[in-house]
């Protein structure tokens, strides 16, 4: 019967005519394609169903036709007509089928004949036993002969983990699609081959499985390729895994092993493992298996095993070529007779071996050592390529965790007080400094330079030198440059910041003479005598302050004019007492150049110091001039004064001295009145506004009225503000008073005593500094993000 939507059956009809194409005899579909009965159609010619366009004769031919359908639309039809013989009557058969189920046959039939013809696409179809019945590749290049069983065609492993998977979608009628496999062919056991695979389960009318069929494509050459990158990355990602040279190779043999061999030994040269510089490889260098990986066999040296460079000169890997010996048979018989060097190279089940050399910076810390056994392919010449590349990349971070072991060793020494190179940059300066080591081993002393970021955008400058020579020396300036932070943070003008400097160098000096003897013949590091030099930079008023405690003035360059020496005053040394020290205060232009050093820079044999400082100034002033980079400058300046290997410690700071943009402060002035509070307000807000920061408005007003409110109640006035945007907007409130503003926990029951607690919430760092005419606090707030 027809469905309920009222289509024709999907698989047509048949009619037997007579010679004048009446209807003899149908099956019960003709009915249901026709929407009517089929008893209704017995004795009644076919050309009565024939829509107009149809064709008239009494018999109907091959080909497209429109029937009518009663009570419905024409239906399109395929005719297939077949002629009978044998008497009864009976012409011919004619097969009516639905238009669109032939054109969907049609469309199956071609689909299998191009699937069955091409070749960039394997299919396979396999019986319920999952033996091939065809196959459109001919064996040995497509999946094997007709009647053939997956494991006579392919190696063991391989037809075990394909035949799993053609068993499960036999099993479950669920296919699989794009299975990444393994499918190395019998006669061909050491080509690598790697299929995708997709297959689906043939049924039967009635649903029985008559068995599977399989299409593949050959991706060996994509997936080698995504395994080279992926083992190159690995060897890369080893820089970001723990600055440990024995993890770094641990890491690394897992990166290799089993994706590139089954079994692999990482020997580094026992000086690389110290964090020293490796050498030479000749007659006996000793090597230490710093790392294994895979299952290890008992014949092969272990991991921690101590081994020798035998004949350097004849192995390749030792000139910085990677090696790969397919066949280990001419080895085999080589080492017959040598127990230590089968031990090193040679693992009974090893079919093929590749050494990589671990070549960084120009320096080869030892050697990667893979095996491949069993049926796994053997190592080619693009394996040794590949083995290449991943060695560099690996060597790096070997490289990389040997200079960080040498240079923790060395930090422990100096128990982290000397002072790294520094490259800074901030609103009010760009610095480049340089420390340059003594050419001896005692000349690791005192010497130092910082950057120390200061409140409402300045900067301060310090280069210091501390007697002495040796670790001593280098915890003493550890102890001075600590202490020039935390009185740096105070925000104390540069003379007020050195008077206190002495006075610890003068206690400290006190304290170590009670507390111990130096070794005869020895000099301990003291802070006693130390020289620094202390300047602070405020972009906003181009004002410079300097002073010195004993140590050479700076050299300044401004734009358009010579350069010259700093007028400040050097003072005495730290601790030795002596005149008080003095501050000089200079304003200087954007642009400026400032260089800072140590006197050790001005010393020579040949040169006297007025040579020195001559060529000093001309190296900043060609700076100035030629609008070099202030590491850029630094580097000539060395290149100058320095040409060789110093004989003492130096260090040199440039500073190129920058001011804020134009309109990125705003100041006002008001009265004690408690009136003034909500104007302070009100021009915040403007400000802000201005500046399209209406995000902080809110948090900006509630600062400024607790901060003007407690100066107006406490101070007087008058009451200075001034908001400046630079990488934060910053909030200055100025009053007469000198007292210093106290963060308290206020009570319940106390009506005041919560604006200092309240400010220190809202803002990020917040402080107070004296100044000539008083006081000024300030508060920092992130800008928004944009």
């Amino acid at each position: 019967m027809p469905d309920v939507a009222g289509r024709p059956p999907d698989d047509g009809a048949a009619l037997m005519l007579d010679s004048y194409g009446t209807v003899l005899a149908c099956t019960p579909g003709v009915g249901e394609l026709l929407g009517a009965q089929g008893k209704d159609l017995i004795g009644r010619p076919l050309t009565d169903f024939l829509a107009a366009g149809s064709g008239r004769g009494m018999l109907p031919r091959n080909g497209r036709a429109m029937l009518r359908r009663s009570g419905g639309p024409a239906v399109k039809v395929r005719l297939k007509v077949l002629p009978l013989g044998g008497g009864l009557g009976a012409q011919c058969l004619v097969w009516a089928v639905p238009e669109a189920v032939a054109t969907e046959r049609e469309q199956d039939q071609e689909l299998v004949r191009a699937l069955s013809g091409q070749t960039a696409i394997g299919l396979v179809l396999h019986d319920p036993d999952l033996r091939i019945v065809r196959s459109n590749h001919p064996p040995p290049v497509g999946a094997g002969p007709p009647g053939a069983a997956l494991d006579e065609v392919l190696v063991p492993q391989d037809a075990g983990a394909v035949e799993k998977q053609l068993r499960w979608v036999a099993q479950t009628g669920v296919p699989v699609t794009d299975q990444v496999l393994r499918a190395r062919y019998r006669t061909a056991p050491e080509q690598e081959r790697i299929i995708s695979l997709s297959a689906l389960r043939l049924e039967d009318r009635d649903g029985r499985c008559t068995g599977v069929a399989v299409l593949f494509r050959d991706v060996t050459e994509r997936h080698q390729a995504q395994r080279r990158q992926a083992l190159v990355d690995g060897a890369e990602k080893l820089l970001l895994g723990p600055l440990d040279i024995v993890a770094t190779a641990e890491g690394l043999a897992r990166v290799l092993v089993p994706e590139y061999g089954d079994l692999a030994a990482i020997d580094l040269a026992e000086a690389a493992l110290l964090g020293e510089e490796p050498g030479d490889f000749t007659l006996g260098e000793p090597l230490r298996r710093a790392a294994v990986a895979g299952s290890w066999p008992a014949e092969l040296l272990p991991a921690g095993s101590v081994l020798r460079v035998r004949g350097p000169r004849r192995e390749p890997v030792y000139h910085r070529h990677a090696v790969a010996v397919p066949d280990l048979s001419e080895l085999r018989a080589a080492l017959a007779d040598d127990a230590e060097g089968r031990r090193q190279v040679l693992p009974d089940a090893a079919t093929s071996l590749l050494i990589m050399p671990l070549q960084a910076r120009g320096r080869l810390l030892g050697a990667a050592v893979l095996w491949r056994c069993g049926t796994r392919a053997r190592f080619g010449r693009d394996d040794a390529t590949l083995g290449a590349q991943i060695g560099a990349r690996a060597a790096f971070s070997l490289d990389n965790a040997r200079r960080y072991t040498r240079e923790r060793r060395t930090a422990e020494i100096l128990q982290r007080s000397l002072l790294p190179q520094a490259d800074v940059q901030v609103s009010a300066a760009e610095a480049a400094g340089t420390y340059v080591p003594a050419n001896t081993a005692t000349g690791i002393g005192g010497t130092w330079f910082d950057v120390i970021p200061l409140s409402s955008c300045r900067v301060a400058f310090v280069v210091g030198d501390v007697p002495g020579h040796g670790v001593e020396a280098a915890a003493a300036m550890g102890q001075l440059r600590t202490a020039i932070q935390t009185l740096s943070d105070m925000d104390l003008p540069p003379d007020e910041l050195l008077t206190h400097l002495d006075d610890l160098v003068t206690r400290l000096s006190q304290a170590g003479r009670a507390a111990s003897v130096p070794p005869a013949g020895r000099r301990l590091g003291s802070v006693l005598g130390a020289t620094c030099v202390y300047a602070v930079h405020d972009p906003i008023t181009g004002l410079c302050t300097i002073a010195s405690a004993g140590h050479p003035p700076p050299v300044l360059s401004a734009p358009g004019q010579p350069a010259c020496f700093a007028q400040a005053k050097p003072g005495p040394p730290l601790g030795v007492g002596g005149p008080p020290f003095e501050s000089v205060e200079q304003v200087m232009e954007p642009g400026t150049l400032l260089a800072f050093y140590t006197d050790k820079l001005l010393a020579h044999r040949e040169d006297g110091t007025e040579e020195r400082m001559r060529q000093l100034r001309d190296q900043v002033q060609a700076a100035a001039r030629e609008d070099r980079s202030p590491a850029q400058t630094g580097h000539a300046v060395l290149r100058q004064l320095l040409p060789q290997a110093a004989e003492h410690e130096v260090a040199l700071l440039i500073a190129r001295l920058n001011g804020l943009p134009l309109g990125s402060t705003a100041a006002w002035e008001f009265p004690a009145d408690p009136e003034a509070v909500s104007r302070t307000r009100d021009a915040v807000t403007t400000q802000l506004a201005a500046w399209q920061l209406d995000e902080l408005a809110f948090t900006t007003e509630l600062v400024v009225s607790e901060l003007v409110t407690n100066s107006i109640r406490y101070a007087g006035g008058p009451v200075g503000l001034r908001l400046i945007r630079d990488k934060t907007l910053i909030c200055e409130i100025s009053d007469p008073s000198q007292t210093q503003p106290r963060l308290r926990r206020a009570l319940l029951t106390d009506e005041g005593g919560r604006g200092l607690f309240l400010v220190a919430q809202l803002a990020q760092r917040w402080g107070s500094r004296y100044t000539s005419h008083g006081k000024t606090i300030w508060a920092e707030q992130p800008l928004p993000a944009r």
